[in-house]
């Protein structure tokens, strides 16, 4: 253990990541399975984004925001998944204190706006099922350039004050955290000082940010709902039902974990629990959102059938 003299105690300068397991036969076939999962993030993500920037069909206000949650899902799954996959072969699982404070940071702030986009997601449904004559002049285009702006700097702002109250802590007893990467229960589980208000900070944070965006969801759908449920015609209910089908999905995996990780008792924590509560929010929903926002999604297929096609045209 890295140690570091600093009054009349000892400091931690590193951390030791214990991982998903630590049976040595599982760590190449775990290795293999998230290599293959971060693969696919890059790659839907990226195909998602590149397909909406190069398709004017796209360029509207919804795919805007699906271009945005897809750059959050490839930023947050790279804050976790290289240094996953480094310690799976690695003997020596350690992250630096630096290292590991930049990598919490990161993943607050992209936890957040992943929570708050998809809030932002579903009022722009909203206003486009419930009012859809004011749908162009209500979501302007400034408007969703300052709502996207406004998501990434609560973001940013979260991140920083639940960082700075963890620099604050102080680590002397152990400095192997029980996780794959550094979130705020783990690293607090360590602390040998007093962390309620730590506690609290976080606490605070996560009924904000993860309550306001589910609460605003939630009432969204319900104003979605009685109104798709007024129209007659039940091709046009089934189209409107089918467009919302994939959000909701996301929405239900997303704060599903969240709400379990953040917002329950801290008396009740359970680090292995909490380890596959976080491989779901961390790896496998950012993975599984461009699945969900195209399998279904007739414009994004017809777009992808397309540039597919030029492709390999000019090939």
């Amino acid at each position: 253990m890295t140690l570091m003299e600093k009054g009349n105690h000892s400091e931690v300068t590193e951390f030791i990541l214990s991982g998903l397991t630590d049976r040595p036969d599982l760590q190449v076939p775990l290795f293999v399975v998230f290599l293959l999962i971060y693969g696919i993030t890059l790659v839907g993500n990226g195909g998602m984004i590149l397909l909406i920037t190069i398709n004017p069909r796209l360029h509207t206000p919804m795919y805007f925001f699906l271009s945005n949650l897809s750059f959050c899902d490839l930023c947050f799954s790279s804050i976790i998944s290289p240094k996953m996959l480094l310690n799976f072969l690695a003997e020596r699982k350690s992250i630096s204190y630096t290292a590991c404070a930049v990598q919490m940071s990161l993943s607050i702030a992209f936890a957040d706006v992943e929570c708050l986009l998809l809030a932002v997601m579903a009022y722009d449904r909203y206003v486009a099922i419930c009012n859809p004559l004011l749908y162009t002049v209500t979501m302007s285009r400034e408007l969703c350039k300052k709502l996207v702006a406004g998501v990434y700097a609560v973001g940013v702002v979260d991140s920083m004050i639940n960082t700075y109250f963890i620099l604050q802590v102080s680590f002397c007893s152990s400095n192997i955290i029980n996780h794959f990467f550094c979130d705020i229960p783990p690293l607090l589980a360590l602390s040998c000082s007093d962390t309620r208000i730590n506690e609290i900070v976080m606490f605070s944070f996560a009924c904000c940010v993860i309550l306001s965006s589910f609460v605003t969801v939630l009432l969204s759908y319900v104003y979605i709902t009685s109104t798709i449920l007024q129209i007659r015609s039940a091709e046009s209910r089934s189209k409107a039902f089918s467009t919302c089908t994939f959000h909701l999905t996301a929405v239900v995996l997303f704060f599903g974990t969240l709400l379990f990780m953040y917002l329950r008792p801290t008396s009740s924590y359970s680090m292995d629990t909490d380890k596959v509560a976080s491989v779901f929010y961390t790896l496998v929903i950012p993975m599984l959102n461009p699945l969900i926002y195209s399998l279904r999604n007739t414009e994004v297929k017809d777009a992808l059938r397309k540039a597919t096609n030029k492709l390999l045209t000019n090939s």
